[in-house]
């Protein structure tokens, strides 16, 4: 994960979150689907395109 610190700058959090998109996929637990806070989420599934492509 250095390496997305020192090319672009990434905290480990969102290094993490990269990390688990290569791994996984856009799929993510439902545990923060709906609920607030720093980790709440929309879906289940990560929009990967940007902001300006969401539906």
């Amino acid at each position: 994960m250095d390496w997305l610190k020192e090319d672009y700058g990434l905290g480990r959090g969102h290094a993490m979150a990269v990390v688990h998109v290569i791994k996984n996929g856009p799929r993510i637990s439902a545990k923060h689907v709906g609920t607030t806070g720093t980790h709440r989420h929309e879906s289940d599934t990560l929009w990967l395109d940007g902001k300006d492509n969401r539906p």
